[in-house]
């Protein structure tokens, strides 16, 4: 599961975070920068690829399982559009730098989907569901932390380019993860259950209405709240993504103390970040641990317009980033660990991935429009304090997530009261 996390977070800030640092190192249009973070809508298609991923064997792959075939065709996928993007200088082939970012986003989208399905599926208790769940976190953030920070220290030794060359032979991590884990046998008996409805218009049917419905019969009315908390509980750290490493080039930090101070702060804040919402998870319960990290986000994202105050100042930048990795880590064990009760045996990839999906289509497109808000804050004002207002509003946003947390969590404490009788 460590393996398979790290192969699930390889690619994530390569096409997204990144990826804007070097656009902006290119000196590429910020508002373009922006409209380019859309590569990562596919990450809001997963219901589409879990359709395909939970009824179709992988091609040529059959002999390693439904799962482990798919995560390995993806994971060459990831492969070449790394190597593809590595070989396109922005400067003279942005359209092919796009494309191969697109390769790469589509196919990260769909390893997570069935990396996701194999997670919950083979856990054999909730335990061991939250074991994993940390595991994939841990690994999940070992890529991110090498992926932005060590990848910076890299482009300053040898390049952007060759940097992103290695990351695409770093796939081997998870390619091998996949070929020594273990296929979730009980899963492939409940897929196959559906599939003895045959190949039919029944069939299609029930791949890909049947998860839904199956969905929405098991939660209610509350299935469209669900839906919609998942969809802007991370909104605010969204917004910002592909604007906030130009802000570190525009208030004057180095490629090398942002890559130091993400090693050696953002790193052991992340491993607390996650140790912490999975034991107040393990010990509160799910849904305070949603709302812990529902509060504590848009404070983290608003606190980096204190730098437009302090400037490139190393003591303020390293207390902000420890701040903002301990939070937004706490709140995605959270959040992963909420929503992988949520699904059933044989739907597994498609339910979990319209969760993802819900999760990513409302900050994925908003996002794409950060570049050209903050320019259109500078109108009248410098740059830097356009950022300023622009983290402060990114992170009013996340009162919107923090109202429906509350929302969703006093119907579910009152539909438990009525389930379990008094003298229980």
């Amino acid at each position: 599961m460590l393996g398979l996390g790290f192969s699930s977070g390889l690619p994530f800030l390569l096409i997204g975070n990144t990826l804007s640092y070097w656009l902006g190192d290119s000196h590429v249009n910020l508002a373009l920068i922006g409209y380019l973070s859309w590569v990562g809508l596919a990450y809001s298609l997963k219901f589409i690829w879990g359709a395909v991923v939970d009824n179709l064997p992988p091609p040529l792959l059959r002999r390693l399982g439904r799962r482990r075939g798919w995560i390995l065709w993806a994971q060459l996928g990831i492969a070449a559009g790394l190597a593809g993007m590595a070989a396109s200088d922005p400067h003279t082939k942005l359209a092919a730098l796009t494309g191969f970012a697109l390769l790469t986003a589509f196919s990260a989208a769909t390893q997570d989907v069935v990396i996701d399905a194999w997670r919950i599926e083979s856990a054999v208790d909730a335990e061991e569901l939250d074991l994993l769940t940390a595991s994939y976190k841990l690994g999940y953030q070992i890529a991110a932390i090498l992926t932005a920070s060590v990848i910076l220290l890299m482009a300053e030794a040898i390049g952007w380019a060759p940097s992103y060359g290695v990351f695409a032979a770093a796939v081997v991590v998870g390619v091998t993860a996949t070929l020594f884990a273990h296929e979730p046998a009980h899963a492939d008996a409940a897929i196959d259950r559906n599939a003895r409805i045959g190949l039919g218009p029944a069939r299609i049917a029930d791949a890909v209405v049947g998860p839904f419905v199956a969905f929405f019969r098991q939660w209610g009315p509350l299935a469209l709240l669900i839906l919609l908390t998942v969809s802007a509980y991370h909104l605010s750290d969204y917004l910002r993504g592909p604007v906030i490493n130009p802000f570190y080039v525009q208030v004057g930090l180095h490629k090398s103390v942002v890559a130091g101070v993400r090693l050696a702060i953002g790193l052991p804040f992340t491993l607390l970040g996650i140790a912490a919402g999975g034991l107040f998870a393990a010990r509160f319960g799910h849904m305070p641990a949603l709302i812990a990290g529902a509060v504590l986000q848009p404070l983290a994202v608003a606190a980096f317009a204190v730098l437009v105050l302090t400037g490139p100042n190393l003591p303020v930048f390293s207390g902000l980033m420890a701040f903002d990795d301990f939070v937004m880590n706490f709140a995605g064990v959270a959040l992963i660990a909420y929503m992988s009760t949520l699904t059933q045996t044989g739907y597994t990839a498609t339910q979990y991935a319209l969760l993802t999906s819900a999760l990513a289509w409302s900050g994925k497109l908003l996002k794409g429009w950060s570049g050209a808000v903050v320019l259109s804050l500078g109108h009248g004002r410098a740059l830097i304090q356009a950022y300023g207002l622009f983290f402060c509003g990114a992170g009013a946003f996340g009162v919107i997530a923090v109202l429906l947390c509350v929302i969703l969590g006093w119907i579910e404490a009152s539909r438990r009261s009525v389930l379990v009788p008094a003298s229980a």
